[in-house]
């Protein structure tokens, strides 16, 4: 009975040592006004320190994109940097980058690309001559590579507007015909949905605001989209303002067609489909299918010849 009683004092100072230990060695919760005095009250962070604590695309990227976006800027004549600011239009801006920024990074991926494939053609042993024209060929695919990404980018964009178009114009005739002016009813569709359609009329009416008319907000917007309905869709608001026709009533018909043509679209896409299913049957479906039907009668057929010849 002593031994038990002196094992149990153990046992209770041992775990009594040990929750200590665990309370001692915990973090304590966060302090919102702890953290603002160490912010002001600790010791000085170097610049070093500053630097480190910028995440990898700040510190490593972004000077190289900089740098390689000024020395290819040098080089690019002025028709094509408005021909690549009208593609990042048309591409929603991705990540605000500029004509030049988007340059730089065609550089930037000509060079990464062209520099892997010497290393891997060096790695490789491959002769001189052979190591120049892969090398020659991956810068010329990697300057082209984010092209292709951003063309890629516009149509995605262009599909997602004219699929959102009928719901964006059903809501402005609601908005217009319960008495709010075209302005708010735009305002209504950029509060109520994140896409496409409603970042552009967010624009129009940030252009607005600075002073810009009506009729030029509307046709930016059109230029920055390309979209055949959307070019209808501005071209009749615009005659309907001229005319001092009811934008209420060109709304109610525009929304009507919009619709028509969505459907027109989703019938087209169905009649296509028999098409497109046309290939993956006739090369992955079809012999699969003879394998299973013809199989079993080839390995008969052929033991019935081996007992014929026997």
């Amino acid at each position: 009975m002593p031994s038990l009683l002196i094992i149990g004092i153990a046992v209770m100072v041992f775990l009594t040592i040990m929750l200590i230990i665990a309370g001692i060695a915990a973090p304590r919760p966060a302090d919102d006004v702890e953290a603002r005095l160490l912010e002001y009250g600790g010791r000085p962070v170097s610049l070093e320190e500053l630097e480190l604590a910028q995440p990898f695309s700040q510190r490593i990227l972004l000077p190289m994109i900089q740098a390689s976006s000024q020395f290819v800027g040098r080089f690019t004549p002025q028709r094509s940097l408005e021909a690549t600011r009208h593609k990042l239009d048309l591409a929603g801006n991705p990540n605000n980058w500029s004509a030049t920024e988007f340059l730089g990074i065609r550089g930037l991926a000509a060079l990464l690309l062209a520099a892997l494939t010497l290393i891997v053609t060096m790695l490789a042993d491959v002769p001189l001559a052979q190591q120049l024209i892969f090398i020659a060929l991956m810068g010329v695919l990697g300057f082209f590579l984010p092209t292709i990404w951003l063309g890629r980018r516009i149509r995605q964009r262009q599909q997602e507007i004219v699929k959102t178009l009928p719901d964006a114009l059903d809501l402005l005739t609601i908005s217009v015909e319960a008495g709010l002016p075209f302005d708010g009813a735009m305002q209504r569709v950029a509060d109520k949905w994140n896409n496409e359609i409603s970042r552009g009329f967010q624009r129009v009416l940030t252009e607005l605001r600075v002073g810009k008319s009506r009729k030029d907000a509307l046709r930016d917007m059109a230029d920055r989209m390309e979209v055949p309905d959307i070019t209808s869709f501005v071209a009749a608001l615009i005659q309907a303002d001229q005319l001092g026709i009811s934008i209420a009533k060109v709304l109610r018909i525009q929304s009507e067609q919009m619709r028509i043509k969505r459907r027109q679209r989703a019938e087209e896409k169905a009649q296509q489909a028999p098409v497109k299913m046309l290939f993956p049957m006739t090369f992955l479906i079809f012999p699969t299918i003879l394998i299973i039907i013809l199989g079993p009668a080839a390995l008969i057929l052929k033991d019935s010849a081996i007992f014929g010849v026997m």
